[in-house]
């Protein structure tokens, strides 16, 4: 275990090492902090599951998920996954990292970065996909997924919410006005779409913190304060 932990340390400095000095990643919600949260989560997940899934396959595949990112107005941003898995397989044959990526694991990479998204309706069909998949739902929902909401709001222009309907709670939620209708729109469906255990205890977690989030929200537009 020491040794397979060892190598996967090695790879993970050779992939950082190549993405800050390679592509430049200018969207702050898929930075490189991202890729490495994303693979904490993965790795955890994996461990809880009982490993499943091949480490190094998850790991390359954690890394270059977003390689590629179209922004949510995009009309191709569907395709981002796709883009990015070819990408990330052409990186992987040809990049030398020291040493070369195992062949032969190249394909298995493709596919979990294909299917990870949302938008592109892949079906996720190895236990790497699956898990790839469920990290990068948990990093949407939850605390950090709350901040990425409003920054991606900023970026496109958006308002924060609908003064009069703040939870669409009488009108269909829109999140290509408002930023909080997103919630309801995306975020709040995550947790019935995991594929692991794992990731499901932890999506109804992090959702139910949304929710909190949405009533405060909700009571501060009223005026209304604990104990007030």
């Amino acid at each position: 275990m020491q040794n397979k932990d060892a190598e996967l340390e090695v790879w993970e400095r050779r992939l950082a090492n190549y993405l800050q000095s390679g592509p430049v990643l200018t969207d702050g919600s898929h930075d490189l902090g991202h890729f490495q949260r994303v693979w904490k989560t993965a790795l955890f997940i994996n461990r809880e599951e009982g490993e499943p899934a091949d480490p190094l396959v998850l790991l390359a595949a954690a890394y270059f998920h977003d390689l590629v990112s179209l922004p949510k107005n995009h009309p191709r941003r569907s395709e981002s996954s796709g883009m990015s898995a070819d990408r990330t397989a052409e990186i992987l044959r040809n990049v030398s990292f020291g040493e070369k990526f195992p062949a032969e694991k190249i394909e298995g990479v493709r596919h979990a970065i294909h299917a990870h998204s949302f938008s592109a309706r892949i079906e996720a069909l190895t236990a790497e996909a699956k898990i790839l998949q469920d990290a990068d739902r948990l990093e949407a929902v939850g605390a950090i997924g709350l901040a990425r909401v409003f920054y991606t709001a900023g970026q496109l222009g958006q308002k924060l919410f609908d003064a009069a309907d703040p939870l669409a709670e009488e009108r269909e939620p829109d999140d290509r006005l408002y930023a909080l209708d997103h919630f309801k729109v995306k975020l709040l469906k995550l947790p019935a779409l995991m594929n692991t255990m794992t990731g499901w205890r932890l999506a109804e977690g992090n959702a139910a913190y949304l929710v909190q989030f949405m009533e405060k929200i909700k009571g501060e537009i009223r005026g209304e304060y604990p104990g007030g």
